[in-house]
This record gives structure tokens, sequence and C-alpha cells, in this order.
């Protein structure tokens, strides 16, 4: 009888041993399989070339400290393998945060801010998808070449506000030139009346 009972127990009791035991070296040979699978894909294109920031841009740039961080980061992400793509994914997402929060006033515009908000949903999306319990390269590729046209298209727009500022303040300027022309030459005309009323007098 005791044996009976004791055997009652510790079957169920070595079945379950044994069953965590082999859950336990499935799910390390499939963390080894994944780490080696994973250590030989490379995300994004390592030959992308984002557009050059224009020389008003980048002096602005220089003030909006994060700007820069992001760029880096962003060209640095291409190119890189799974474990690298998770840490580059974390700080684009935490960079494009405060890209958007901490917009300089002068940059603060309709067309900037919808590019920077599109870029904080890439990079979100970007880092969701390099952070999964299952990785879904083609997902995690798509992510990055969308991150990528988001980052272009962000510097796009802040070369084109730069250079429409620019033309502002030459049509401005070319304007006010223009008035003190006029001026000048309502000036002489003026003085010219005045010579001829003094000789009349005389």
């Amino acid at each position: 009888m005791p044996l009976l009972f004791f055997m009652k127990f510790i079957i169920p009791i070595l079945l379950i041993i044994g069953f965590i035991f082999s859950c336990r070296n499935s799910s390390e040979e499939k963390q080894n399989q994944s780490s080696s699978i994973d250590a030989s894909i490379i995300f994004g294109n390592k030959d992308f070339d984002f557009p050059k920031l224009s020389a008003p841009a980048k002096e602005q740039a220089v003030h909006w400290g994060v700007l820069e961080d992001f760029l880096l980061e962003a060209k640095n992400t291409n190119g890189s393998n799974y474990e690298d793509l998770r840490n580059h994914s974390e700080l684009l997402k935490q960079y494009s945060d405060s890209l958007l929060k901490n917009i300089p006033d002068t940059l603060n515009t309709k067309p900037i801010n919808s590019r920077l908000l599109v870029l904080k949903t890439r990079s979100a999306l970007l880092f969701q998808t390099a952070h999964q319990a299952i990785i879904d390269s083609l997902k995690v590729q798509n992510s990055m070449e969308e991150l990528n046209v988001a980052v272009k298209n962000l510097i796009i727009q802040l070369n084109e506000k730069f250079q429409k500022d620019n033309i502002d303040f030459q049509r401005k300027e070319d304007e006010e030139n223009e008035l003190k022309k006029q001026q000048s030459y309502k000036d002489s005309i003026m003085d010219l009346e005045l010579q001829d009323k003094k000789k009349k007098k005389v």
C-alpha cells in the first residue's frame, strides 16, 4: 500500500520535472538558433544616401542638437544586424519623441510638424517590430525602409523651408530697394521743383 501511494505521487512529479527540463532545453535551442540566424541578417541599406542638409538648415540643426543625433543614428541603423538594430531602434524612438517636443520656433510649421509626426510613428513601428518575441525579418526590413523615406522627407522639407525663407527675404529686400529708389526719384524731382521756384523768385 505505501509503495502504491508513493508511486502515485512520484510518477506525476517526475513527469512534471521532465516536462520543465524539456521545455527549457527546447527554448534554449530556439534562442541559440534565433541568435545565429539574426546575427547573419543585415537590415536596412548600408549604401542608403540621405539628402544633405543645406547650409542654413545645418546651422539650425546645430542649435536643435537632437536632430543631429537622430540623423546620425538613422544613418548608423542602416546595415546593422538584429542586436544592433534593437539598440538603434530604441534610441531612434527616444530621439523622434524629443524632436517633436522641442521644435525651434523658426521651424514650427505645419509641413515640418507633419513630417516629424510621420517620423515618430515610423520610429515607434521599427522599435515594435525589432522587439517582438518572434522576429519577422521582412516586417523589420519594411519598417527600416519606411523610416528611411520618413527621414529623407524631413530633410527635404527642412531644406525647402530655408529655401522659401531665403526667396521671401530676397523678395522683401528687392521690394524695399525698389521703394527706396522710387522715394529717391520723388525727392530729386521735388528738389528740382524747389530750385526752379527759387530761380523764378530771383
